[in-house]
């Protein structure tokens, strides 16, 4: 017969058993979630609102409202990614020095390693061409303001770090973006690593003061933790609102009505369950280029 105390020991057994369940379940959500927002933002309806919440490279799902402040009814945040919490995190630009500092971290999902950015940004680049199979997509960068974002993103042209690689979500038309930038991204509805692939390395958020994400804006992905931005990014085709936690830097020049034409074919199944996902009309990067001309 069993005693007091081996029910006792049965149900504690028990609740340490659902509590680990419960961490399992949260830590493979975490995986999955990845867009913006390296992977560019979950899109959560909170109060009949969508909200976003940026998530890569295995980053939290916490939510954020459309406002500034967080909604009570948002899902709780999970652990941060082991990398995140044991490594250093990123300085931001040091305009004394002119020095940028990127910060190695190969720990947060799958990576196509080209080397790390030179610390000494270059501030020359003006244009970021993405040539796709639907044509041109131009972007103006902003040196000035992100200098360190835009050497990463030089940089990691250069290398060709992009070429081949698809943009793997595509938001709802109540969340307007589309996110690209995971070079290893199958975009095909079917991959659970999707928005997960980066650089290796991971740097500080800038530009933020005053950030508005409205239309033609091109924004880094990132985590809810700072200091998480890598590849991953985001291109704005109508208004969103968003807390000023995504570095802005570029605007589109030409090129917005591809996006559109895609959003109007929507997305394919398997996506987050909250209207994004893979894009039914792929977006391929044939080849980037910068230029130091705008």
């Amino acid at each position: 017969m069993a005693t007091g105390k081996d029910r006792q020991k049965q149900l504690a057994r028990e609740h340490y058993e659902r509590q680990m369940a419960r961490r399992a379940e949260r830590q493979a959500r975490q995986k999955r979630l990845a867009i913006i927002l390296t992977s560019v933002g979950v899109l959560v309806v909170v109060g009949g609102i969508f909200t976003a919440v940026a998530v890569v490279n295995g980053g939290d799902s916490s939510s954020q409202a459309a406002a500034s402040t967080p909604s009570a009814s948002a899902e709780p945040s999970a652990e941060p990614s082991a990398s995140t919490s044991a490594a250093a995190a990123p300085k931001p630009y040091d305009a004394a020095t002119n020095t940028c500092d990127y910060v190695a971290d190969s720990a947060s999902g799958p990576v196509k390693n080209v080397g790390m950015p030179p610390a000494k940004p270059d501030k020359s680049a003006k244009t970021m061409t993405f040539n796709t199979n639907h044509g041109d997509i131009v972007v103006a960068l902003d040196a000035a303001k992100a200098p360190c974002t835009v050497n990463s993103m030089a940089f990691l042209a250069k290398k060709k770090y992009f070429d081949g690689s698809k943009c793997h979500r595509l938001g709802p038309e109540s969340f307007p973006m589309l996110q690209c930038g995971d070079p290893l991204a199958k975009a095909d509805g079917k991959n659970p690593t999707d928005g997960q692939g980066g650089p290796g390395y991971r740097m500080a958020e800038e530009n933020l003061t005053g950030a508005k994400y409205t239309r033609g804006v091109v924004a880094m992905a990132k985590t809810q933790a700072p200091g998480t931005t890598g590849s991953q990014f985001f291109i704005i085709f109508g208004d969103l609102q968003l807390p000023a936690e995504y570095t802005p830097f570029g605007t589109v020049t030409k090129g917005l009505e591809i996006l559109e034409d895609v959003s109007k074919k929507g997305v394919l199944p398997g996506g987050m369950g909250d209207g994004s996902g893979a894009p039914k009309d792929p977006v391929e990067f044939k080849h980037v280029t910068i230029s130091g001309k705008s």
